[in-house]
């Protein structure tokens, strides 16, 4: 139980770590303090998971290189990079909402929009901006995965062994039917048109860290 405490807390972590990153546009003091406290320098999930340490191997060599050298400048290129992945400027480079890469016109608020919406529900939550936000953002179901750890530790530190299998249960086919259909196509596009490490790598930590989740919660059950 302590293993799946532990592991279970990492994927609390690093998802909230990452949902925060991914959907909303960077902050510079949030940044600085990532950077000051060297939030990447490892990850409490998966330290043998190739597409973890990659993220993290480019995140830090980011931080040191780039970020050390000026701030102000690595801050405007990150700002920069984020429109241009994630916003567009007339075209996404790497649109961050599930739908898109299942719909054939590239769409928006698609079946998988409403699939998403119902997983969050069924567990009492809903995006701030419901029906103008798309909910199947990565950054939101990161925010997602990082909750149901969080109600998985919390009922393993109860010791209630029969909600935490329901919740791992929950949370397995969460991530098969969504992030884990996605997230390798969504990462390619970031690592193909990013013009900073920090989002190349943040898109490999991402991907790492949902196969890690997956096939920590494939062994769970």
């Amino acid at each position: 139980v302590m293993d799946q405490i532990e592991q279970f807390t990492g994927e609390m972590l690093v998802c909230g770590l990452l949902s925060a990153l991914l959907q909303k546009q960077p902050d510079k003091a949030r940044l600085q303090a990532w950077m000051d406290e060297d939030i990447f320098s490892e990850s409490p999930l998966g330290e043998d998971q190739a597409d973890i340490n990659k993220g993290l191997a480019l995140l830090q060599a980011w931080r040191r290189d780039v970020w050390v050298a000026n701030p102000d400048q690595a801050f405007e290129a990150v700002e920069s990079d984020y429109m241009r992945l994630f916003v567009g400027m007339g075209r996404m480079l790497a649109a961050p909402w599930e739908s898109i890469y299942f719909s054939e016109e590239q769409q928006l608020f698609q079946e998988e929009t409403l699939q998403v919406r119902a997983w969050y529900r069924k567990f009492g939550l809903q995006v701030e901006q419901l029906h103008h936000e798309p909910d199947d953002h990565i950054g939101l179901e990161l925010g997602f995965m990082a909750y149901l750890a969080q109600l998985t530790v919390q009922a393993l530190e109860q010791g209630d062994q029969a909600q935490a299998a329901s919740l791992m249960a929950e949370q397995r086919a969460f991530v098969e039917e969504h992030p884990l259909r996605w997230v390798a196509s969504w990462c390619a596009l970031v690592d193909q048109h990013a013009r900073t490490d920090f989002y190349r790598g943040a898109a490999f930590l991402t991907l790492g860290t949902v196969q890690e989740v997956a096939s920590i919660l494939q062994t769970a059950g």
